[in-house]
């Protein structure tokens, strides 16, 4: 077997380790009404099943990316495997939510190691115009695994209940492992010449943890400001750490981070288009996925297979942006690319109405998915252009840890920003319906502290349906929610035509070195 096919079948055992890892971020959404049911649980003590996950996963990224780098990067990968192949057995057979939780951030720190080495390992293997193939297709299965959550966990719900979408990882995650282990060659160990750096790993990790959690918190109690107590303790905190690692790093010699990488402004701008990759579509796909399931009447696999309108593009572009990133200015397709997707966004906005279909959302899916599709597998081969091996793991880690931060950061800001229209046009609106005083005031209050996602359920109740005003009720709710969604939706335009723009300030044409050709 040359050389050239084992590292293509190399290439496909990490694209399913990424593949299992990022879809495990967006395939427990659907499965959340059913776990509620069967632990007998709040949702949002179930919700704990999605923050887990999300909260380990972000800080563990960067740490895992250096002791990858460290140790060798298909080492920790394997290692990453076999991790979340027994976290996810363990959550399969959970006797209750607690361990649940437990076994979700085990498995994060897995998925972390995945998501964080598989683009280095791809990087390192393959060189010339198939190393931008080869992070084309890589870039394609990150795109796929976080569009295709639903529809998945959608499928496997409905057939055979929530377990299934862990135990599913088991026989996939055994095979990426086999492959790996004989297909993909190890990257030199460097260990001999580093020492860890305890101090950076600690700080960097505080600092994580504390943004993240407190964005969860924003999540959770979309009542509280900014500015309250709980929110400064966070985020004050998460400040404070990351200027001690910032001081810290800056005067080892041997520092978690090389620091110099963030004075490159093509690197600066590859992170920022990472971030309103994360903020602007992945976050979006949460609402929309609401819009359809509560709003629209779809199932959850009846949504998932609507939004293959986004998720397919991602499997068609993905070789194809390698191709071309080859020919072409990987700067301008990814600036350009970004602001098709605000096209696409303002498109989407302008069908928010109440009488919304699938039939005008499709046109404005399809920009957002072109958008996912050539960003992703360019951000992640102009993201390792004159990297040196030894720092791929963490340049890699860094993309994706503000990726992810991305995704965090949007959920919240947009339900922010959905929440505060959906409830002033309510308080505007409601005194305008023929209904006794009190009955007003309570209703009003139980659909505002309800929240956009919720409301839906009470308005449209039978017992509400059959009053005499539940019919104008509903149609002052359903318009409440589509000018939320609305302002959700111009808030994405607005997010990825800034990262078009910063792409076009902070990213560089670079040209390949002789090293890097065939």
């Amino acid at each position: 077997m040359t050389k050239s096919t084992r590292n293509w079948i190399g290439l496909a055992a990490l694209s399913l380790g990424v593949f299992m890892a990022l879809l495990d971020v967006t395939i427990v959404n659907v499965a959340l009404p059913t776990m509620v049911r069967d632990f007998n649980e709040s949702f949002n003590n179930v919700q704990w099943v999605l923050n887990a996950y999300s909260l380990v996963l972000g800080v563990t990224l960067l740490i895992v990316s250096k002791i990858g780098d460290m140790f060798g990067l298909k080492r920790i990968f394997v290692i990453s495997l076999a991790i979340f192949v027994l976290a996810s057995a363990v959550n399969g057979m959970a006797p209750n939510l607690l361990v649940l939780d437990i076994g979700r951030g085990v498995q994060a720190l897995g998925g972390a190691g995945m998501n964080a080495l598989a683009m280095a390992l791809v990087a390192v293997s393959f060189k010339g115009s198939k190393r931008g193939v080869a992070l084309g297709i890589l870039g394609s299965v990150i795109g796929l695994s976080s569009a295709s959550g639903p529809l998945v966990g959608g499928y496997l719900v409905a057939q055979f209940g929530w377990r299934s979408i862990f135990y599913v990882n088991i026989p996939i995650g055994i095979i990426a492992i086999i492959l790996t282990s004989i297909y993909v060659d190890e990257v030199p160990d460097l260990s001999r010449n580093h020492r860890i750096d305890f101090a950076g790993m600690v700080l960097s990790a505080g600092s994580l943890f504390a943004l993240i959690y407190g964005l969860i918190l924003k999540e959770n109690n979309l009542d509280w400001s900014w500015t309250s107590p709980q929110m400064l303790g966070w985020f004050g905190a998460a400040i404070l750490f990351f200027v001690l690692f910032i001081v810290v790093e800056g005067r080892l010699k041997q520092p978690m981070v090389n620091l110099a990488m963030f004075k490159n402004p093509h690197f600066v701008g590859t992170v920022i288009v990472a971030l309103a990759l994360g903020a602007g579509i992945y976050s979006y796909n949460t609402y929309l996925t609401a819009l359809m399931q509560n709003y629209m009447g779809y199932s959850a696999l009846q949504a998932g297979v609507r939004q293959l309108t986004i998720s397919m593009w991602s499997l068609i572009l993905g070789p194809l942006t390698g191709y071309l990133g080859n020919r072409y200015s990987k700067k301008w397709m990814i600036s350009g690319s970004l602001f098709l997707g605000g096209i696409g966004f303002l498109m989407l906005a302008n069908a928010m109405t109440v009488k919304v279909s699938f039939a005008e959302l499709w046109p404005g899916m399809i920009l957002m998915g072109i958008t996912n599709g050539m960003v992703n597998p360019l951000l992640n081969s102009t993201g390792m252009e004159g990297v040196p091996v030894r720092e791929m793991g963490m340049a890699s880690g860094l993309i994706n840890v503000f990726r992810q931060i991305g995704v965090t950061l949007g959920i919240v800001s947009l339900g922010l920003v959905q929440n505060n229209v959906y409830e002033k046009y309510l308080t505007a609106h409601f005194g305008q319906i023929s209904m006794p005083k009190a009955a007003a005031t309570g209703i009003h209050k139980a659909l505002v502290s309800a929240g956009p996602f919720s409301g839906h359920s009470i308005a449209f109740s039978a017992r509400l349906s059959k009053m005499p005003f539940g019919h104008a009720i509903q149609q002052t709710v359903w318009q409440a929610y589509a000018n939320g969604t609305r302002a959700v939706t111009l808030t994405s335009a607005g997010i990825v035509v800034v990262g078009g723009i910063c792409a076009a300030i902070f990213m560089r044409n670079r040209k390949r070195t002789v090293t890097e050709q065939d």
